[in-house]
């Protein structure tokens, strides 16, 4: 086949699969060039990807074809076609990552194959594999320089997988204190007291630069973490919040009548996994070792 030719059929084929973001399997995009011999175009695909034009999936036992981006074109030139499928197949996973035998039936590929292929991407820091909080014997893979969601790493209240009690703790106190900080200030407001209750109300955002500021957090917490912290709080009988006309919640100290039952003071309380547990499945309490552990204080 002469240059000219070739240069023709690549852009011919690039075109078709531009035209399907979801990707075209080699019999569609064989109807796209129909006039082409099945062996030149076998070559040609080959060959683009080879260049790294294109990415190359499994789906349902086919194989899928799409333009790959420019990251994934530097990271894996050079790769074998089985490296590609298992690189895009953890690229697609994003930060939730992709467990191995998920891997395993998608790519068809035999454990020593699969093996092979993610210990050859691990030493390259083109991937890693990341511990599950919620199953401490099960890891899954994602892209080297990708953050774990915080289903998968438990966020700013787990490090290493260990749950941080004791820093809930600090949060914990140091956010009550706050709302009782703004509580003190408004007190005989002379404006009258129903003024004086409104204005003891604190935002999430207000609380979050409050402990931002007090510098108490090696991590940055997110304003959902505060929200967690602060539930937690109105779960104790601590605190209490309610909605402004324009949407946005608010929350106040509030003087405890009774103590806490021992029900708000489980780990549940500021569980980021809470609404994926049940009595079945991979997240239940029976097997909850945090659940465990606090059983045993």
């Amino acid at each position: 086949m002469s240059e000219n030719k070739t240069d023709d059929v690549s852009e011919q084929i690039l075109n078709a699969v531009k035209k399907n973001s979801k990707g075209i399997s080699a019999t569609d995009m064989a109807a796209e060039v129909p006039d082409l011999p099945s062996a030149e175009l076998v070559g040609a695909i080959n060959k683009l990807l080879q260049q790294g034009y294109l990415d190359i999936y499994k789906q349902d036992g086919a194989l899928i074809y799409k333009i790959k981006n420019q990251l994934s074109k530097q990271v894996v030139k050079g790769a074998d076609n089985e490296e590609k499928v298992v690189y895009n197949l953890i690229e697609e996973a994003a930060n939730k990552g992709i467990w191995i035998r998920e891997i395993r039936n998608q790519s068809n590929l035999t454990n020593p194959q699969l093996t092979k292929i993610l210990k050859n991407l691990e030493s390259k820091k083109l991937i890693k594999a990341v511990k599950c909080v919620n199953a401490s014997k099960k890891k899954v893979y994602m892209l080297y320089n990708l953050e774990p969601d915080r289903s998968i790493s438990g966020g700013a209240w787990y490090q290493d997988q260990d749950f941080e009690s004791e820093f809930v703790d600090i949060l914990n106190r140091q956010c009550l204190r706050f709302l009782h900080q703004r509580a003190d200030k408004i007190k005989n407001n002379p404006r009258g007291p129903i003024v004086g209750r409104t204005q003891s109300y604190a935002t999430a955002i207000e609380v979050q630069k409050y402990i931002t500021d007090l510098g108490i957090s090696k991590v940055k917490l997110e304003v959902e973490d505060v929200v967690t912290i602060l539930n937690t709080l109105i779960y104790d009988g601590k605190a209490e919040s309610t909605v402004y006309p324009d949407g946005s919640r608010v929350y106040r100290a509030i003087e405890s009548l009774i103590p806490p039952p021992g029900l708000v003071q489980v780990p549940c309380g500021i569980c980021p996994l809470i609404h994926k547990c049940s009595s079945t499945g991979l997240i239940t309490p029976q097997d909850c070792k945090y659940m465990n552990e606090w059983l045993e204080q």
